[in-house]
């Protein structure tokens, strides 16, 4: 999710030792998954970890006049773990508009709702009574005979509850006419390795922690209404009309955009099969989320893109919006630079889903397959709202995020993913989004160290931790590796923990196995320890010009020096974190060939609490 413009001490008892060189100290809840044999010291999972799965049979029936949407949710749920489980606990996020329910995101008094009511639940083809169903804000606990490790057992949930029409907390009525449908049924917690149950309830800033599982969805509308969602759509030809069948077709090969719904198909009122209502099927594999989007008077945009020149594989990228938004007509082309960039230059891992859509909604967030983004005026922050989200489908999806917790773990990446695919789609930009935030408030009280808890931070705090720092982190690591290194060590995280649930620990290791270095010291004064970036500057003019930089503030970052001469002439000097790793001290000569005029030190990328002793004039 893309945010527009309490501390925490951690325990300090386990480590983890890479090699012999340092170490890095973890809570002391941490170790107990390494002494399992569930995470290991080299970053990879262990011999022993496992994860639970579920595969969700979903048919629903939403009504967007009367926002209407009831259910039945059949869950097939495997028990990976080495623990007999004596309860289930299910999420219900549509609960945070629920009388009662705590909740750190305004609501409007018409959105509070009874929430999710369940008329029906079974386990193995028993009935639970209600009263036996424990609901507490959007978490539910269900008392189930005992599952053992290895075991399945099947739950069917008949539902329903009225989504929001205003008071958009990532999903929502956005017009008469367009909803984006998000969260929208009843699903298993995950239990892992390190909480167990994620007991974590939704309240609104923190986001998800899924588990990776299948999903196959029936989704009855009114017959006008067009469905776009997580997934392929299993059949077309009984829910469109030929001619649009062949569009998608057509632009899932090619390149150039394919006007699937222009504003002729809706004078026409031809797009969808001539039914009073259409059950729209779509079906996904090893996904963390289903979300869903419909309209009934929105464009449709699509091409698509080569993503793995080995196999030739493509990814659809639309963009589905209303006409009146003209910022949208660029955005399909938006999400398919930002899809082939990063599938072939950063992070240069082939895009993993078939299909990437673009929906004009009320927000900025993402799903797999999916985004909400809301309409803006500027091109620059539509450009950068695209490749931000997009960006997600890496982090917190293909790599199976537990956002809620480490918020870091994925908007940092997609911070720097902006950064970098913002100047590829359009050269002419230089995107900082939050450095300057970042600067602002460092070392104040609502600064605290990137590895607090999400669920522990809010405001500033939480935005701060969650984006720039994150983000300034990997790109320092990238800057000092080179990219070629970088790439092969963030290579082997994604290899080893694609589908899986990495924690921090896991990260840092893997980029130091993947890389060959150990870089605990900078993860250690970056992402752990409390400090500030502040660098200050030092010219002496002695046969020649000998110029110190001081890192006085704890937190290495780059060193940029610009040099202006007297004839108007400069040059620059680049070192990266790489010197702050024994010294906090660095100094280089400039012969006296001509007469410096002055020093300026910092760059875009790099902030400063004190930017006063960052400058040096000739005088």
């Amino acid at each position: 999710m893309l945010i527009k413009r309490s501390l925490v001490i951690l325990a300090l008892i386990g480590s983890v030792q890479v090699n012999a060189q340092e170490t890095l100290s973890m809570p002391r809840n941490l170790p107990a998954a390494y002494e399992k044999g569930t995470r290991t010291n080299s970053g990879e999972p262990g011999s022993k970890y496992w994860q639970n799965t579920g595969t969700y049979n979903l048919d629903i029936n939403f009504n967007p006049e009367t926002r209407l949407l009831t259910g039945k949710v059949d869950i097939d749920y495997v028990n990976n773990s080495p623990n007999t489980l004596q309860q289930i606990v299910f999420k219900l996020y549509p609960n945070i508009y629920k009388k009662g329910s705590m909740r750190m995101m305004s609501v409007r008094a018409h959105d509070i709702t009874d929430g999710v009511r369940i008329s029906s639940f079974q386990v193995n083809s028993a009935a639970i009574d209600s009263n036996r169903l424990r609901i507490d804000g959007t978490n539910m606990m269900v008392p189930v005979p005992s599952l053992a490790p290895g075991g399945t057992m099947h739950f069917s949930i008949q539902y329903a509850y009225t989504l929001n029409k205003t008071s958009h907390i990532r999903t929502g009525e956005i017009e008469p006419g367009a909803d984006f449908i998000a969260y929208f049924f009843p699903r298993i917690a995950v239990y892992d390795d390190i909480d167990g149950w994620n007991m974590e309830p939704y309240l609104g800033p923190q986001e998800f922690y899924n588990d990776f599982g299948n999903f196959n969805a029936t989704i009855k509308v009114p017959g006008n209404y067009v469905v776009w969602a997580t997934g392929d759509l299993a059949n077309c030809n009984e829910v469109l009309n030929e001619t649009y069948c062949q569009r998608l077709r057509t632009a899932e090969q090619q390149d150039a955009v394919v006007n699937i719904i222009d504003s002729a198909d809706l004078k026409q009122k031809s797009v969808t099969r001539p039914n009073a209502f259409n059950s729209w099927k779509f079906s996904a594999a090893n996904v963390t989320d289903f979300a869903f989007c419909v309209s009934d008077h929105y464009l449709w945009k699509a091409a698509s893109v080569e993503v793995d020149p080995a196999t030739k594989r493509r990814t659809r990228v639309d963009a589905v919006f209303n006409p009146a938004h003209k910022d949208y007509y660029e955005v399909v082309d938006f999400n398919r630079k930002t899809v082939w960039a990063m599938s072939h230059v950063f992070p240069r891992w082939p895009f993993p889903y078939s299909h990437e859509t673009i929906f004009d909604g009320l927000d900025q967030m993402e799903y797999p397959m999916m985004v909400n983004d809301n309409p803006l005026e500027s091109r620059a922050e539509t450009i950068e709202l695209v490749d931000h989200e997009v960006f997600h489908t890496m982090f917190p999806f293909y790599m199976g995020i537990n956002e809620t917790k480490y918020a870091w773990m994925d908007e940092g990446w997609a911070t720097i993913g902006e950064w970098i695919i913002s100047s590829i789609i359009d050269t002419s930009l230089k995107d900082d989004y939050g450095v300057h935030g970042y600067e602002r408030v460092a070392g104040s009280e609502t600064d605290a160290p990137i590895s607090s808890l999400s669920t522990q931070m809010t405001g500033t705090n939480y935005f701060v931790n969650s984006y720039p720092k994150p983000g300034l982190g990997y790109l320092y690591v990238k800057d000092m590796l080179g990219d070629t290194l970088f790439t092969k060590a963030l290579h082997y995280y994604i290899q080893q923990w694609q589908g899986k649930h990495p924690m921090p620990f896991d990260f840092f290791n893997c980029m130091n196995t993947g890389s060959g270095k150990n870089l605990n010291w900078f993860w250690r004064r970056w992402f752990i320890d409390g400090g500030v970036p502040d660098l200050s500057l030092k010219v002496k003019n002695q046969a020649g010009y000998k110029i110190t930089v001081d890192c006085k503030g704890n937190k290495p970052v780059p060193v940029d020096v610009t040099l202006t001469y007297e004839d108007g002439s400069t040059e620059k000097i680049h070192r990266s974190i790489a010197v702050w790793e024994k010294s906090g001290t660095i100094s280089f000569s400039i012969p006296e060939k001509k007469v410096l005029k002055s020093v300026l030190l910092g760059s875009t990328y790099v902030p400063d609490v004190n930017r006063k002793d960052n400058i040096w004039n000739n005088k």
